[in-house]
């Protein structure tokens, strides 16, 4: 289906798009690269809040005009360091400012910026670097400087590695390894000789240069580096502020690894163009509790977030008074009755509307400040499927989260659902400037100026992933109902097909399961096989209050996973997912995964999507004592 067509010029919350779907070459506000959009943007907001971050417990202002000093610095210095026009700089680091400051330097004077997951190990590291051919290689601090050294031999072509954070590295003396602070010097040196240098590497930018490369999370095999350009990355920003407008007064939070693109969109080109001012969590462990400091407008997180913020509410409401118990589930009943009719797209009855209005202000208004969402416009779910239960449950307690679906291929972006035009279950109907189209055996295929350049040095997977008339194979399945809103039913290569012949898709069936608070996440079993089996990682917090209110005895988590209360309790909550589904869709048995999983563990990528493949083989013996 084709995107809907779109007047010559769009003004969205004062920000002008050339938005006539292919187009070019594409402009926000009359810019035609992003480092023009960056130039303009710090010259126009000057003094104004871009960042926010924390230091020593408080949280201290970066302006625009910070954002452009230390970006040209970072830029004039690599370029006297020797990084030129279409190299790759490589940055291994948590999300903070230095991110977005080394981002746009780079792109500035027509580098390729890089990220690596910090959650990546030395050898990981050795590949990216290599692979890429970076020059430069920037680190946050001690933990990762490690990396580096433990590979330094077998990165032959890397000039010099930046470091952020000196702490435990006064007495460094290394040759290829210098501080920010030496790097910011040596900027302003360069500046000071070459006035305007850095203002004419921005007028050389094009809009098919290569701005940025993107590994993929490498579910299979080795990652591969998607090759993003100026042009991409703008129609990205096009089709998102169609689809998810920011005012310039929004505030964000950004937690999510800036490595992936959905985060690079929403916290470093998305501002851009809004003008908004973006807060960086201390780490991921304090996300919860940056989230209530910030109280952001948007908020746009991976389904694992939203699952957790729902556990952790059921959780509170258990520790709750009798009476406080009482009134989350009445309040709850009433939410759930309004968001059956919104997202339904029908009239709320009075009667209904009445007793939300209640009940808001009894409880979910206090709730929502407790989570940080007071002043949340809109929430955002993307980068792997989510229960439409959790969906209708965020509504029902007035925060309104839509799903939608991007890859790295397509800059993060190719469908929306949007709060005017919800349809739950579904990913949203393709975002402006974007065509989808079902191929003959059900893939999902997308074209678009947000469409990527290719893979990094490697054209045969690069030809793979195209059409011979030029579409992108999603890899995905799935169909367009006649209000033209997208479904995925499953990955091409996730497709289970039984003993039987049946065709079954895991996805739904393990979004069913996720949303019992008691299931972190869980894979289907049962390619080749007669019936269908599970692997279930539990909801640690959940489950071992549960343990503790029962007074059933465990000594760690491989001990929970083994008592038989547990194993009980998870038999039941599958039981009741298998009345959704047709017989051959029920599951027959399953085991507990009885280590707990982070993104440092090579079965989860850094946005904490299972690694179905990795899940399967390295727990090969669970999966035949269930068959055996």
């Amino acid at each position: 289906m084709d995107a809907s067509p779109l007047p010559p010029w769009t003004t969205i919350n004062g920000v002008e798009f050339n938005s006539t779907p292919g187009q070019r070459p594409l402009r926000v506000d009359g810019c035609i690269t992003i480092c023009q959009l960056f130039q303009k943007r710090c010259a126009e907001l000057g003094a104004r809040t871009a960042h926010r971050e924390k230091d020593l417990g408080i949280w201290k202002s970066y302006s625009w005009a910070d954002y452009w000093q230390h970006a040209k610095r970072i830029g004039l210095a690599l370029r006297k360091l020797g990084l030129r026009r279409g190299e790759v700089v490589s940055i291994l680091s948590e999300d903070r400012k230095e991110w977005a400051w080394f981002d746009m330097g780079i792109q500035c004077v027509g580098g390729i910026a890089s990220g690596v997951y910090t959650t990546d190990s030395a050898s990981q590291l050795k590949y990216l670097i290599n692979d890429s051919d970076s020059r430069f290689l920037i680190v946050e601090d001690e933990e990762q400087l490690d990396k580096f050294l433990e590979v330094e031999t077998d990165l032959p072509a890397l000039v010099k590695v930046i470091i952020l954070e000196n702490e435990g590295l006064h007495d460094l003396d290394h040759p290829r390894c210098m501080m920010i602070e030496d790097l910011y010097r040596l900027g302003a040196q360069a500046e000071a000789d070459e006035p305007g240098a850095f203002e004419a590497e921005i007028a050389l930018c094009t809009p098919q240069d290569t701005a940025l490369l993107v590994y993929t999370s490498g579910t299979t095999g080795n990652p591969k580096g998607a090759m993003l350009s100026n042009e991409n990355i703008l129609a990205a920003i096009e089709a998102g502020a169609h689809s998810l407008p920011a005012l310039s007064s929004d505030e964000q939070l950004c937690f999510l690894p800036l490595c992936h693109i959905l985060e690079r969109d929403v916290s470093i080109y998305y501002p851009l163009a809004a003008k908004c001012t973006v807060n960086f969590a201390e780490s991921l462990e304090t996300v919860f509790a940056n989230l209530q400091e910030v109280s952001p407008a948007t908020f746009t997180a991976v389904p694992r977030v939203w699952e957790k913020i729902y556990s952790q509410v059921l959780f509170m409401a258990k520790e709750a008074t009798p009476i406080g118990r009482f009134a989350f589930a009445r309040a709850l009943k009433a939410g759930m009755a309004r968001a059956e009719c919104i997202l339904a797209d029908k009239p709320v009855p009075a009667l209904i509307a009445l007793r939300f209005m209640l009940w808001d202000r009894l409880v979910f208004r206090n709730l929502r400040r407790m989570l940080g969402m007071d002043r949340l416009r809109r929430g955002g779910s993307g980068a792997a499927p989510i229960s439409p239960d959790l969906l209708k449950w965020f509504w029902a307690i007035g925060v309104p989260v839509v799903e939608g679906f991007g890859m790295t291929e397509t800059s993060g972006i190719a469908t929306l659902n949007t709060l005017e035009a919800n349809k739950v279950g579904t990913i949203g109907r393709p975002v402006a400037g974007n065509d989808l189209r079902i191929s003959d055996d059900g893939e999902i295929q997308v074209k678009g100026l947000n469409v990527f350049q290719g893979y990094w040095r490697n054209n045969a997977k690069t030809a793979e992933t195209f059409t011979a008339d030029g579409w992108l194979r999603t890899g995905d399945m799935g169909h367009i109902d006649s209000d033209g809103f997208v479904t995925i039913t499953g990955r091409t290569k996730d497709i289970i097909i039984t003993a039987g012949g049946k065709n079954i898709s895991p996805a739904e069936i393990e979004s069913a399961l996720k949303f019992s608070q008691y299931i972190s996440d869980a894979v289907i079993i049962g390619d080749r096989r007669r019936y269908l089996t599970a692997l279930i990682m539990i909801d640690q917090e959940n489950v071992e209050k549960f343990a503790q209110d029962r007074k059933i005895p465990f000594s760690d988590f491989a001990s929970l996973c083994t008592a038989p209360d547990i194993t009980g309790l998870i038999e039941r909550e599958i039981a009741t997912v298998n009345k959704e589904f047709a017989r051959v869709e029920q599951i027959r048995d399953f085991r507990l995964i009885d280590v707990i999983l982070t993104a440092e563990d090579d079965e989860l990528t850094a946005t904490m999507k299972l690694k179905r493949g990795l899940v399967e083989k390295k727990h090969a013996h669970l999966i035949e004592d269930m068959y055996n």
